[in-house]
């Protein structure tokens, strides 16, 4: 389990800070719409910047764990947390304490219950 949580933790250190990039930062918010790019729906480009960084945490979490289900998991928790701060419902670190905790809860589905065999 160790293991396991240690890679989860790098995996999460990877995807938001070695492999974001500050235009990512920038436009994965839904608040920022004066995104530069050719598109008829420059508003909407938030959703395909917000989920392409989800979609790295969900790889982490399933080569990690060796499950594509928990790798769903947080793709789905990673973008509603990352979706909350950007609304202003939270700052910093409240969304990295999140992003953690579902960390140690895939590592309790992982190991504890029926989950970890899927």
């Amino acid at each position: 389990m160790l293991e396991t949580a240690f890679w989860l933790l790098v995996g999460h250190a990877v995807g938001d800070f070695a492999l974001q990039s500050d235009w990512m930062v920038k436009y994965k918010s839904q608040k920022n719409t004066d995104v530069q790019v050719l598109s008829n729906r420059p508003g909407l480009i938030w959703v395909h910047v917000l989920g392409a960084h989800c979609m790295v945490h969900a790889g982490a979490v399933a080569l990690a764990t060796g499950s594509v289900l928990l790798g769903l998991f947080e793709l789905i928790a990673h973008f509603a947390t990352d979706y909350a701060k950007s609304a202003g419902w939270f700052g910093f670190h409240t969304d990295q304490f999140l992003h953690l905790l579902a960390k140690g809860l895939w590592l309790i589905l992982l190991f504890y219950t029926p989950i970890g065999s899927l």
